[in-house]
């Protein structure tokens, strides 16, 4: 696993390379926001969050076991380090292509800006895993799209495309497929020609609610999802995700 730092005319690129899928953990949740905050110590006016490879983020890697067997210690363990990437003074824009899966939509969902192109899959699939919401998204997706998007992705698990997402604000930028990063680039640039302490200043303001609702959001999301952990529901969901079929659920 690595995370590369490059800084270019006040902007940062920080890239994590974790074939196949850019699963994270806490290892490289904890690398992104020292990269991160390496960046904003250097004067850095915006950051660019990108991966390598076919997709953005497919969660965290269920089959390692580790959430498994201690959910609560490690969910909590995770969204430690998440919480480093929301404190982030300066604006941050993602560059999302192939897929932005569970935590990989909650960790596209903690940058101000996402960027994507038609082919891009963002998907809230928590409760097609039997389990709750996590990484902030109770608090991040609503925002970002409304309550009625949100309750819908979030309930259904439902698959949201580029042209879609662009549609109902997931999305701020919609790219040629290929093209996201440089897209990102753009729109940082444009981010990183304002006066950079008026930027944080107001980012201080307009994230002002969200920061002050995260720990809260997070508790209830760790206490949720360790909970239904246990579940055979969550057993199924997750063992159906692996082996890439459809889940049975019992409701026990």
């Amino acid at each position: 696993m690595t995370v590369n730092l490059t800084i270019d005319d006040h902007v940062a690129l920080i890239e994590w390379n974790r074939p196949p899928a850019n699963h994270f953990d806490r290892e490289l949740l904890d690398s992104i926001a020292d990269a991160g905050k390496h960046a904003q110590d250097a004067g850095v006016r915006a950051i660019v969050l990108a991966s390598a490879g076919k997709h953005f983020c497919a969660d965290v890697d269920f089959a390692a076991g580790q959430i498994r067997a201690d959910p609560h210690g490690a969910i909590s363990a995770l969204y430690e380090a998440g919480k480093r990437i929301f404190a982030l003074e300066i604006p941050v824009v993602a560059a999302v292509q192939g897929a932005a899966v569970g935590g990989g939509l909650g960790l596209a969902c903690a940058a101000d800006f996402r960027v994507a192109s038609a082919q891009t899959r963002f998907q809230a699939n928590f409760a097609r895993l039997g389990i709750h919401q996590g990484f902030a998204t109770s608090l991040t997706v609503p925002r970002i799209v409304g309550p009625q998007h949100a309750a819908y992705m979030l309930y259904a698990g439902h698959s949201v495309r580029g042209t879609q997402a662009l549609r109902i604000g997931l999305i701020d930028r919609l790219a040629d497929d290929g093209h996201e990063r440089e897209e990102a680039f753009a729109l940082a640039r444009e981010i990183a020609a304002s006066a950079p302490l008026a930027v944080r200043s107001i980012r201080s303001t307009l994230r002002a609610e969200l920061l002050a609702g995260l720990d809260a959001a997070l508790q209830r999301e760790v206490d949720e999802q360790a909970r239904l952990m246990q579940t055979a529901d969550a057993a199924a969901g997750i063992e159906a995700s692996l082996a890439r079929e459809t889940p049975m659920f019992e409701g026990r």
